[in-house]
């Protein structure tokens, strides 16, 4: 870690007002309409907040807000691929905390994980080609390198990893959504056990492997929960890499699951189209069924099938990761969509 800074909340520039997102006049014209408006569907509805951790972008720049996760203290990290600030924290409120990083160019994917007591994060960067596990405050632990040894890459070039999640036992798994497509499991040390999935045309294969999470809701039997984007679904396996089923989502290009509770989030892009500045977020209940969709059409099923989904107000651009805080709020981080800070929806 080259730069770490701490903000005192002081500051003068902060301290005197709460600043809009830093786009174009007119397409913040364009979105203020939406400040406090309600979406969402039956018992997961919000109120829209236009504001929240919207900074000076000459001091706190960012490019793509990828990811966010919370951590034990209730903190808000944002992962931006602008090396400035790789990392941007935030408490819940919105007020900035801290800011690190200035390695990670191609900053993508990121998970927290509490090992015996200790936070870290796991970064996965598309331009290094690498994982990289931090501390809490951006000190280097380990780093994953492309996976050579596997006898699936010829280049680096070839592996571009989106995400990662670590089992309770330690073992870690890495999502190479952008490269070949397959899914490498590693011991805690870094070592490589498994590699599955890969590109083709079998359901145990993937068109970006873009997320991935582990489902604990049957206590008995956890599952890895991982996303097929260009699919539109979530694909459930064991931790040894078999396929056990598939979860459709016509037309919801969906990014990475995100448990809490009994319910899985997600950020979802309706186009792949980058030009097409559409999204909204996705929410499934413990049957799997999608319930909500915040800015999306209304779910609806016929003969068990769910109908095909389209973005239904124009709030969100490219909408990447959610996070769901203890009070189930959600922060919406999103990609291509004019260097804009996330949104946080309010539960009603």
């Amino acid at each position: 870690m080259k730069r770490r800074t701490f903000v005192q909340t002081s500051l003068s520039t902060l301290a005197g007002s709460i600043l809009l997102p830093s786009i174009g006049l007119s397409a913040r014209d364009e979105l203020s309409k939406y400040q406090d408006f309600i979406i969402g569907h039956n018992s997961h509805q919000y109120k829209i907040d236009l504001n929240w951790g919207a900074l000076d972008p000459d001091f706190y720049p960012v490019n793509d807000c990828h990811e966010m996760v919370q951590d034990s203290k209730g903190r808000i990290i944002l992962l931006t691929n602008h090396t400035k600030n790789n990392v941007i924290i935030y408490d819940k409120s919105g007020k900035l905390l801290e800011v690190w990083g200035t390695e990670f160019p191609g900053a993508h994917g990121l998970t927290l994980n509490n090992e015996n007591g200790e936070e870290f994060l796991y970064i996965s960067d598309n331009s290094r080609h690498e994982v990289i596990k931090t501390t809490i405050d951006g000190k280097i632990i380990m780093v994953l390198p492309y996976p050579a040894d596997s006898g699936k890459y010829e280049k680096k070039e070839q592996y571009v990893p989106t995400e990662t999640i670590v089992a309770p036992n330690g073992d870690i798994y890495v999502t190479d959504g952008y490269g070949l497509q397959y899914i490498m499991h590693y011991n805690s040390k870094g070592e490589l056990l498994n590699t599955f999935g890969g590109r083709g045309e079998e359901e145990k294969h993937f068109d970006n492997a873009h997320g991935i999470c582990i489902d604990s809701r049957d206590k008995e039997n956890p599952t890895l929960l991982i996303t097929d984007r260009n699919k539109n679904k979530f694909k459930r396996f064991t931790f040894q890499g078999e396929l056990l089923c598939t979860i459709d989502l016509p037309g919801c290009y969906v990014c990475r699951p995100v448990m809490h509770g009994e319910h899985i989030y997600c950020a979802t892009i309706w186009s792949n189209d980058r030009s097409a500045n559409t999204g909204f977020v996705s929410i499934l209940d413990k049957n799997d069924q999608l319930i909500s969709a915040p800015g999306g059409s209304t779910p609806t099923y016929v003969d068990g099938k769910l109908n095909h989904m389209h973005q239904a107000v124009q709030v969100f651009k490219h909408p990447h990761d959610v996070c769901v805080d203890e009070d189930e709020n959600l922060y919406v981080a999103q990609w291509n969509s004019g260097k804009t800070y996330p949104i946080k929806l309010l539960r009603v």
